[in-house]
């Protein structure tokens, strides 16, 4: 079974009789939704419905809940927690020295007597599972870097900065980590209105080439006029954030995307249920 030792992650504990209606009124994830034995995405958003901080959570127990999220900016997510916190009978710490593990294959099931395993259900049904008390060894992380991508799972840092992406333009809307049915949370109506409207116009697409990918960051570009961003690469394969609009219109119109110089061939992730555009006037406009 191959797995990866995520160096980057961070582990943050929530915890009291108030922790779940605390953090059910500030995330974008249903926690009335989420099962034990499982991780569901989620983000902490700005009022104006951009990603502060993205992450995966998880029950941990009785009015208790574990927060993975990246190691660089899990202090400033702590902090971000207690200022929301006022009141509410809610301890938030974070884990100091815990290994986060990912193992990935159909024989990668979660033991309902490891309470540290959880089911990545980012992956739907392909045995992604997180172990919060993993081993040491490292695993191979360049193969977990070409599974997610291959299944066209974006995150923060590698694929899209904090602050300036829309829940629906890393596909949370779509994996479970936006509840349209709960009630309100720090910036839902900015969520809710793009949910409504189908306003989104820019979505992760997986990213395919004959030769090696530039670096994250590259311009994705038609005809000179930018349609999107390179993110996380394995050799000919990617993750961008792109205009559907802007790409379909290429599409129809037989115009070459470029990844600086390389030709590339940009796919919707096979669950994904969005479409590109059917109507792409205008796509040359904003």
């Amino acid at each position: 079974m191959p797995f990866a030792l995520l160096k980057d992650r961070a582990l943050i504990s929530v915890s009291g009789p108030d922790a779940e209606h605390f953090l059910q009124n500030i995330l974008t994830t249903d926690l009335d939704a989420l099962g034990n034995g499982e991780a569901k995405p989620g983000a902490l958003l700005t009022p104006q419905g951009k990603i502060l901080f993205d992450f995966l959570i998880s029950r941990a127990g009785e009015n208790a809940f574990r927060i993975e999220c990246r190691a660089d900016v899990s202090d400033d997510f702590i902090r971000r927690l207690m200022l929301y916190r006022l009141r509410a009978k809610v301890e938030i710490a974070k884990s100091e020295q815990t290994l986060v593990t990912v193992a990935w294959g159909k024989e990668s099931i979660v033991s309902e007597s490891d309470s540290t395993a959880v089911a990545d259900r980012r992956f739907g049904d392909e045995g992604v599972t997180r172990f919060h008390a993993g081993t040491a060894e490292a695993g191979d992380i360049a193969a977990w870097q070409a599974f997610r991508i291959a299944h066209g799972i974006a995150e923060s840092g590698s694929d899209y900065a904090l602050g300036d992406a829309f829940p629906h333009d890393v596909l949370l809307d779509e994996m479970g980590g936006v509840g349209f049915k709960k009630g309100c949370y720090v910036g839902q109506e900015v969520v809710s209105r793009m949910q409504h409207r189908g306003t989104a116009r820019r979505r992760v697409l997986i990213v395919q080439a004959g030769l090696p990918l530039p670096a994250a960051g590259a311009e994705l570009t038609v005809g000179g006029r930018p349609v999107g961003t390179l993110g996380s690469t394995a050799t000919v394969t990617g993750l961008a954030i792109a205009r559907i609009d802007r790409v379909k219109a290429a599409l129809d119109a037989g115009q070459p995307v470029l990844a600086d110089d390389v030709p590339v061939t940009l796919t919707i992730p096979a669950w994904a249920k969005f479409s590109f555009p059917q109507e792409t006037a205008g796509a040359e406009e904003a």
